[in-house]
């Protein structure tokens, strides 16, 4: 049980939510030399973490496929699968042809990543795991997280892993915000937490990719608190079922909460309400802080300008790879050094078409069956 004043809230683990994506998860470049060359094209496998080779799909991309979208089977993309897409959409494209991929070098930097994230939340609010069995009752842990903050943040308190989620050009975005809190002038900030390997603040690339991230979660926070966000575009895009009962373990959770409901759409009227109610207002300062992952050191921070314009044009641009409108892009070529450090630079098909843009695309029909 948490202590006395202290906040309460379910694990990620238990909700299925999670949108972690450290500093230098990408732009492990900066470990290297920087004369260090390119990689050759080269064969069409790549070795798996267990040394075994894994094949790769032909990236034979015809008008008759299916949008990404329905080809990867998603009812809706993080936040941070966009702001992967501003480093190199090519990349985020094969780490979802190749799920099971990750370079033991990188995986040791997201799990320490997530080592610090998780200390940081444990430091305002104690975890409890549920125990969850259908998409309905990892939704409602969600809604209960964002129940048992709202207060807190009302009353001028510190949260950590505030979930958002919205609908951006006809496509579901979630995701986490690490921190809100209000500074000694009432504005409400939004902190972003990166952690480096190196005691070095990333690179220009990097910190573009970052602040396009918080920009995003500003963006989708603002239309929750401003009654935007419709419980019919969840459902729709979901595909969840409001009538059917929460799981006894959440249903024991939301009633230790004071929280009288019994079904998924009980709990989603419930915060969509307290939402449009709570008199919260738009996040007013984006702040991102790098922070040296072995000392704890803080690196330096960023204060980030929104600009809605600029962002809503990114977004639509990521999203048209996403809804079929157009092929994936690898970087351009004054930021090929990006892929000294990558994956999948030996069999990337931008690189061996020498970054040439792919042509743009018209929504097509479905093939018919």
């Amino acid at each position: 049980m948490a202590e006395p004043g202290e906040e309460e809230t379910m694990s990620a683990e238990a909700s299925g939510f999670s949108d972690l994506s450290d500093s230098e998860f990408l732009d492990l470049e900066d470990t290297q030399e920087s004369s260090a060359s390119l990689s050759k094209p080269g064969p069409s496998e790549l070795p798996g973490k267990d040394g075994m080779l894994i094949s790769l799909p032909k990236w034979k991309r015809r008008l008759d496929v299916l949008p990404p979208m329905e080809r990867f089977h998603l009812k809706y993309l993080y936040v941070t699968d966009l702001s992967t897409q501003n480093w190199c959409e090519q990349q985020m494209v094969y780490g979802k042809e190749l799920p099971g991929f990750l370079s033991p070098e990188k995986a040791t930097v997201l799990d320490t990543g997530a080592s610090i994230h998780l200390a940081r939340e444990l430091e305002v609010h104690d975890l409890v795991t549920i125990p969850i069995t259908t998409k309905e009752d990892a939704w409602a842990v969600k809604f209960l997280n964002i129940l048992s903050m709202i207060p807190t943040l009302q009353s001028g308190g510190r949260i950590r892993e505030f979930p958002v989620f919205g609908e951006v050009e006809g496509v579901l975005l979630v995701g986490v915000i690490d921190e809100l809190h209000y500074t000694a002038k009432g504005e409400l900030e939004l902190v972003e937490l990166k952690t480096r390997r190196r005691p070095v603040l990333p690179l220009e690339a990097q910190k573009k990719k970052d602040c396009f991230q918080v920009s995003l979660y500003k963006y989708i926070f603002d239309a929750m608190v401003q009654g935007k966000v419709t419980t019919a575009s969840l459902l729709h895009h979901v595909k969840l079922h409001p009538e059917k009962p929460l799981g006894p373990s959440v249903l024991r959770h939301a009633q230790q909460g004071g929280f009288s409901v019994k079904s998924l759409g009980d709990l989603m009227e419930l915060v969509f309400l307290s939402l449009t109610l709570s008199d919260l207002p738009v996040i007013d300062i984006l702040k991102i802080e790098y922070i040296h992952q072995e000392t704890a050191t803080m690196l330096g921070t960023e204060i980030v300008a929104f600009e809605e314009m600029e962002l809503r044009s990114k977004v639509q641009h990521y999203l048209a790879y996403w809804t079929g409108h157009r092929e994936p892009q690898g970087v351009d070529m004054e930021e090929a050094w990006k892929c000294r450090t990558c994956s999948y630079a030996d069999i990337c098909e931008w690189r061996k078409g020498g970054g040439a843009p792919s042509a743009k695309l018209e929504p097509q029909a479905k093939k018919a069956k």
